[in-house]
């Protein structure tokens, strides 16, 4: 039986987040980059967003971004979201990374700090 060539070294997590906008999406995702928070944002574009709040349902245009990092650091990065984030409760929602390409999970970790 071979072995992996790459191990992952450290367990990954997706986030999905929403924003109020484009310009909200890339100011979280490059100030999450640069602090090296995150590996990789991707914004990937307007989404129609229908939910139940202040005891209304809601219809709304926002934009999702998804950002790579490693599941140690989704607690600062949520708490970093928050302080930039225009809503008072904003979709932030982690996910295990199960599997990939290994030089993609490796470069993840080894690009966040």
């Amino acid at each position: 039986m071979n072995k992996p060539k790459h191990k992952i070294q450290h367990p990954l997590q997706w986030l999905y987040v929403t924003a109020s906008s484009r310009d909200e999406a890339n100011q979280i995702a490059k100030t999450l980059v640069t602090e090296r928070l995150v590996a990789c944002a991707n914004i990937l574009g307007e989404v129609q967003s229908v939910y139940w709040w202040d005891g209304h349902v809601q219809d709304d245009q926002e934009v999702a971004l998804v950002l790579k990092t490693r599941k140690d650091l989704v607690s600062q990065a949520t708490q970093r979201i928050l302080a930039l984030h225009s809503y008072d409760c904003p979709c932030i929602v982690a996910l295990d990374i199960k599997g990939g390409s290994p030089e993609y999970l490796n470069w993840i970790a080894k690009e966040t700090l």
